[in-house]
């Protein structure tokens, strides 16, 4: 036995146990891992220095008094069968009383035949695990707790990596993942989600395990040695972390709402976006979809072909009852069916003003049936501002100021966008579909020029999304004044008097162009970058022809660009042109650098701003698929030759549905709100629950505004639970001020409400980091 202690006493005792089933003297690996742990606990602050006890000698486990002595137990074992019954027992014991554990790679081969000791580990190593040492990139998730704050999130080194016959991700808190793309992992491989350091608080103590430290030099490390110091420090109480932020178990998902009453939306309308109140009042509102028992009216002879009513709920979370606050008469009810049956019009996006509790302001994005012209099959979208009453909690329609509106095509579906979104000075976003069919160019750009009802093209998004004299196929950025007008701020796409052959030829109010279908925006009053995503088109192949696959998108907009659409899509994949006189034959790959609209039905200028590649693109193939390029840099879109950047997501049926990013609010009391650790993270989502991602993801800021791809990615699947009783079709969510996650579960049906649609709440219920404030470890008398 051995004992190191630090000078002027020690604040904690560490026991490292070095038993090993096999014969023989210890290996170079334990004196490493001895050494390591004994220099950890010398230097550093005062107040974080430990005396180190290290024995080979497993009767230390059945001297109670002995090891209730110790702060934490360090098993740095070879594995085997290291225990008899009664010194497990006394381990048992030990952690029961509130001691801590620490335990290191092939600490998981330890105790093989005991549950109890496999749930203190947490997971087994696979038998097939590879033993190369190989260099691999671990994913630093957990930027809070004291063994990861300080590691790169992208952490490059050399290791034994195990492989786990069952992955315990959501039964642990993980810290750390390692990249499997970035070295072999064998026949076992665990997947993208693969945990390589995790904790929890486990029957009454503390477990630690990370499965890095197979390698003698991997003790020598700075940065390792970094890691188990703030492992340790939190074993032996010496700090406190939260292990329990990821563990499912720990959320809570209740339905607020009740299924409508029978031929009635007294509860919800067809879901399609939420805002919270500063007071807690969600505020949600419904398309314009009627329920399946209403009918519809599709006949453009009938003055009331479309009409439905945009609702506005509001859930009260202190009464917990639900009030219809408004509705609008919408164009936006035509049901399902075919493209030029079916719309996607209606009452779209909601916001609050940002002195909302002074002036009661809400802001409506919408279609009214009022403005529709049956001729021409056209109509206008509104952004308009109204005033809730707060005598008589319902909105004042008489109280409209139009802020915006700007023409769309009704003849045909699709893509409305909707969603809204303030920045921190007051500036409003207003998401804005491409208005475009999602026919007539065989699921790839939607650049056909050909189809048209009365002049006016429904097929060529080159007329919207690409056309910078066009409101459609836009993020737009306006700042609403007092009076009821808006002005346009600084830094905006265009400045509205950029000209070509003397005419006006942009829209000032553009700050992103070349967007295809953005349902969902959040812009995080922090940094005040925007997050967006739409539905990408509905090719299920890339082709060597026209292009890539359907690619659903997400990007992080730290300035005004233009995101591609219908010219390039990803990270700036190219499509083929195609134009008259024969749309069905291809002309040349679009220069993402300088891309040209030469559509005959563009009105805007030609030569475009240059591309911005997107973080997040995902096909039914993988997440982020990439390809070889030739000379020109055109991809050559073989299915076999793909790469994909980001595994954990993959879509097939696909709608992408953009989340926000959380932020801690550590003055909050409310029990439900989420952890820290979930502070800085983006949420990213898809109305569909399958493959399609429901995660939380980090991004690198030296990279973010430029297309970099997410460093790393938690899945949600288990805390925002998915299923046909569950948040089966996510259609929004936001966090309230209480904290707590707000999601709109659309229903099971289109261009309707049902029994399933529903406004639900998730909370956090795993309590405060650990050990509490009074447990904290006090100098050793």
């Amino acid at each position: 036995m051995s004992i190191k202690s630090p000078p002027g006493g020690a604040d904690a005792r560490v026991l490292v146990f070095y038993g090993s089933a096999a014969a023989g003297e210890e290996s170079p690996l334990v004196d490493a891992g001895i050494e390591a742990v004994e220099q950890i606990g010398l230097t550093g602050a005062a107040d974080q220095r430990f005396t180190t006890v290290a024995t080979g000698n497993a009767d230390v486990f059945t001297n109670e008094t002995r090891l209730s002595r110790f702060n934490a137990v360090v098993f740095l074992t070879g594995g085997g069968d290291v225990l008899n019954a009664e010194q497990e027992a006394g381990l048992e014991a030990y952690m029961e009383a509130g001691g801590g554990f620490l335990g290191i790679h092939d600490a998981a081969r330890a105790e093989p035949y005991s549950d109890w000791f496999t749930g203190l580990i947490g997971a087994r190593p696979a038998a097939s695990s590879p033993t190369a040492v190989q260099r691999a990139t671990v994913e630093v998730g957990d930027r809070r707790h004291p063994a990861t704050k300080d590691l790169p999130v992208q952490w490059k080194r050399l290791d034994k990596w195990l492989n786990w016959v069952e992955n315990p991700s959501g039964d642990v808190h993980t810290v750390a993942r390692v990249r499997e793309s970035t070295y072999s992992p064998g026949a076992s491989a665990n997947g993208w989600d693969h945990p390589v350091s995790w904790c929890r608080d486990y029957d009454g103590g503390r477990s630690f395990y990370t499965a890095m430290g197979g390698t003698v030099s991997s003790y020598d490390e700075t940065d390792f040695r970094a890691h188990l110091r703030g492992a340790l420090q939190w074993t032996t109480r010496l700090s406190q972390a939260d292990c329990t932020a990821t563990i499912e178990s720990n959320y809570e998902a209740e339905r607020l709402t009740r299924p409508n009453q029978p031929g009635q939306n007294d509860q919800i309308g067809e879901p399609h976006g939420l805002v919270t109140a500063p007071d807690g009042r969600v505020f949600y509102i419904g398309r314009g979809g009627k329920d399946s028992s209403q009918p519809v009216i599709t006949d453009w002879n009938n003055p009331d072909i479309g009409k439905g009513q945009g609702e506005i709920h509001v859930y009260d979370p202190k009464t917990k009852q639900v009030t219809l606050v408004g509705s609008l008469t919408v164009f936006g009810n035509k049901g399902g069916g075919e493209e030029l049956v079916k719309n996607e019009e209606g009452l779209l996006g909601i916001e609050l003003d940002p002195r909302f509790e002074e002036n009661g302001w809400v802001y409506l994005h919408y279609t009214p049936h009022s403005r529709i012209d049956r001729d021409r099959r056209m109509a206008e979208r509104y952004v308009s501002r109204f005033t809730l009453n707060r005598a008589t909690n319902k909105l004042d329609m008489s109280s409209e100021k139009v802020l915006l509106k700007w023409p769309v095509q009704i003849h045909s579906c699709c893509h409305a966008g909707g969603g809204m979104a303030w920045d921190s000075k007051g500036n409003l976003y207003i998401a804005t579909g491409d208005n475009n069919s999602s026919q007539f160019s065989d699921g790839y750009s939607g650049n056909n020029p050909q189809p048209n009802y009365k002049g006016v093209s429904f097929a060529d998004a080159r007329r919207t999304a690409g056309n910078t004299n066009n409101l459609n196929g836009k993020i737009l950025r306006i700042h609403p004044e007092q009076d009821g007008t808006y002005t346009i701020p600084d830094g905006n796409l265009f400045t509205g008097k950029e000209t070509a052959e003397g005419g006006g030829k942009t829209r000032g109010e553009i700050y992103v162009m070349g967007v295809r279908n953005p349902a969902r925006i959040f812009v995080d009053k922090q940094t005040d970058i925007l997050y967006a995503g739409w539905v990408g088109p509905d090719a299920g192949a890339p082709s060597t022809t026209w292009g890539p696959a359907k690619y659903d998108t997400f990007a992080a907009i730290t300035e005004a660009s233009n995101r591609g659409w219908p010219y390039c899509m990803g990270n700036k994949q190219p499509y083929r042109d195609r134009n008259l006189p024969d749309p069905t034959k291809p002309l040349g790959w679009y220069d993402c650098d300088a891309p040209k609209n030469e559509s005959p039905n563009n009105d805007g200028l030609v030569n475009l701003p240059p591309v911005t590649g997107n973080n997040i693109w995902y096909s039914p193939q993988g997440g982020a698929p990439d390809f070889p390029r030739d000379a020109s840099g055109v991809p050559s879109y073989e299915n076999d030759e793909a790469t994909y950047l980001l595994p954990w997501l993959k879509g097939g049926g696909q709608a992408a549905m953009n989340g926000p990013v959380f932020r801690y609010d550590e003055t909050l009391a409310s029990a439900g709100q989420w952890p820290a650790y979930w502070d800085g993270k983006w949420f990213v989502g898809d109305l569909y629950d399958a493959d399609q991602p429901r995660n939380a993801v980090l991004t690198d800021p030296k990279t973010v505004g430029d297309g970099g791809v997410p460093i790393h990615s938690e899945s949600l699947k288990g805390i925002v639970p998915i299923g046909n009783d569950g948040i089966k079709n996510l259609m929004d969510w936001k966090f309230g001020p209480d904290g707590a996650l707000y999601v709109l579960d659309y229903g099971r049906g289109f261009f309707t409400s049902d029994a399933k649609s529903a406004l639900w709440r998730v909370t956090y219920t795993g309590g405060g980091p650990t050990p509490a404030a009074g447990q904290l470890a006090r100098k050793a008398q």
